[in-house]
């Protein structure tokens, strides 16, 4: 790690941007880095639409790390609340009590990070059931006695003879859930999401998404609610799914990403966007060179000392050279992606008042529409006219199917009249609209993801290159996995370490580990990992 060396970045999103500061501030390292895009934060960006904010997806801020947490809070100040409510903030094995500052008070200044409460529900037969699913009273009711005890006769079922061995998502599911359960709440979502049968999944996708999430494990936290517990933001001892408050931007996910893209280039960094890698080269075992491209057709090439790479792995492999090895480039190949959309529709109203949740997934087979999101409820500030409820139907398709293809007015026209067949809000009310297309949101874990290790193995063997974020690990990752493995990949450089085994076992444990950051002489220590809501998000 020589002074003046550089680096380059592929992608301004978590994980490039949490690399490029990393480097910034623990390192002689220059980052330059290169963005296809006009804008910052990736999949995590924030849409302005007219002053409406769209969150694509819906990014609540909650981690196990504590590394993550504070990195978050030095941009963004803690919200200062009415009444200076305390939390309590687990750092390095210490708890500590963190109250907020005035200048946290989001009525007067913007870098705020709020702090939320977490409600998302499914609606199901055109009835709202409590998320993560609950033996509550509403539940029963809603399902019906019989359907009830069917459910928890299958579960038992499952507990007592469980599939072995589990090699698929179906079987992972019904595992932790039962048949029954499954059939009702998980599978023709799931199938909706990803537009492949749950058994074609692998079973890593669950391990990954839903961890230790379970029927008993629910029923635990019903319990422990009961009881009381303190607010705790780190939440390190609650499964994932059921964390019940995080922290929020006040204008969204893009702002901590713009701010932190802000505190790169003020550091002495680079951010170049609208420039599209096409071309990577390597020789003797190392990266060289990158080449990018602009819509104007002007190209550039950079010379690096450290590459990373968010950019997905099979566009990855394809600009590669020399080629790849045959075999590589055919796993490559059939790596496969799910790709989104938006709808955002600011409403007059809705039919259905008083809805309080973040997100509803919408779990109705008689609708393309896969969650719905009300972005009122993650931050006030979303929208432009808060008398107003400025809400994003969520659609889940392939890059060039029909869904994808449709013009931006019969997507709108579908969500309206989607909206209207559910209950949820009269098309006379939706005031205006707007399309947001994403492709490669989702890393699929079918086609050729079971021979992944072959292509892991491949770039594992070049010293300079780290493979990180969610399309460049090819890896479900939420956006503080993608940031612990740019903060593991700038470990390893500090501390001369090529192996790049702490940056695979980020978002692979069961279990979360306390981290400490690596002291630069030594060895890095692999950070802790959980997974985020459930099968359905």
């Amino acid at each position: 790690m020589g002074v003046g060396a550089v680096a380059v970045i592929i992608g301004a999103g978590p994980a490039g941007l949490t690399a490029a500061y990393e480097l910034l501030t623990r390192t002689a390292v220059r980052p330059l880095v290169l963005e296809q895009s006009g804008y910052m934060g990736g999949i995590s960006r924030t849409v302005n639409y007219k002053g409406n904010r769209i969150d694509i997806g819906g990014h609540r801020f909650f981690s196990k790390s504590d590394r993550v947490l504070d990195w978050w809070l030095e941009r963004l100040t803690l919200e200062h609340t009415a009444g200076g409510e305390a939390f309590d903030i687990h750092h390095q094995g210490q708890v500590r009590r963190l109250r907020a500052a005035a200048e946290g008070d989001p009525e007067t200044s913007d870098r705020v990070m709020l702090v939320r409460n977490r409600k998302s529900r499914i609606y199901f037969r055109r009835k709202f059931f409590t998320y993560p699913l609950s033996l509550s009273v509403d539940t029963i009711r809603n399902l019906g006695w019989l359907e009830t005890l069917l459910v928890g006769l299958s579960y038992l079922r499952s507990l007592l003879a469980p599939i072995r061995p589990e090699q698929n998502l179906e079987q992972f599911v019904i595992n932790r859930f039962g048949r029954r359960l499954y059939r009702t709440f998980f599978q023709s979502y799931t199938e909706k999401v990803w537009g492949a049968p749950c058994r074609e999944i692998s079973a890593e996708w669950g391990a990954q998404r839903m961890k230790g999430l379970s029927v008993r494990k629910a029923l635990a936290h019903i319990v422990r609610q009961a009881r009381g517990h303190p607010a705790d933001l780190g939440q390190k001892d609650v499964e994932t799914s059921l964390i019940e408050r995080f922290l929020y931007p006040k204008y969204g996910p893009g702002q901590l990403w713009e701010e932190t893209a802000r505190l790169v280039t003020q550091l002495g960094g680079e951010i170049s966007t609208n420039w599209k890698v096409n071309r990577i080269e390597h020789a003797q075992g190392r990266i060289t060179r990158v080449h990018a491209v602009n819509e104007a057709g002007e190209t550039v090439r950079l010379r690096g000392d450290y590459f990373f790479s968010t950019m997905p792995v099979r566009d990855l492999v394809e600009a590669l050279d020399p080629p790849a090895p045959e075999p590589i480039r055919e796993i490559a190949r059939g790596l496969l992606y799910r790709d989104f959309i938006t709808v955002g529709m600011e409403c007059r109203k809705l039919k259905l008042t008083g809805l309080t949740d973040n997100w509803i997934y919408i779990q109705e087979p008689d609708v393309l529409v896969g969650r719905l999101q009300i972005f009122n409820n993650w931050s006030p500030y979303m929208t432009a006219r808060p008398e107003h409820v400025w809400i994003g139907l969520e659609y889940f398709c392939n890059e060039g199917d029909g869904l994808w293809s449709r013009p931006d007015a019969e997507m709108i026209a579908l969500a309206r009249a989607e909206m209207e067949r559910l209950g949820i809000a009269d098309p006379a009310d939706v005031l205006d609209a707007t399309v947001i297309r994403m492709e490669k949101a989702y890393p699929a874990y079918f086609g050729s993801y079971d021979r992944f290790p072959e292509i892991r193995r491949y770039f594992d063997d070049f010293p300079n290159l780290f493979l990180v974020g969610r399309n460049g690990m090819h890896r479900y990752n939420n956006q503080d996995h993608s940031m612990l493995t740019a903060m593991a990949a700038v470990d390893n450089i500090v501390a001369g370490v090529t192996t790049k085994d702490n940056l695979w076992a980020v978002n692979t444990e069961q279990e979360y580990h306390e981290e400490r950051r690596p002291p630069e002489s030594a060895q890095p220590v692999e950070d802790g990992a959980y997974g985020e809501t459930h099968v359905q998000s």
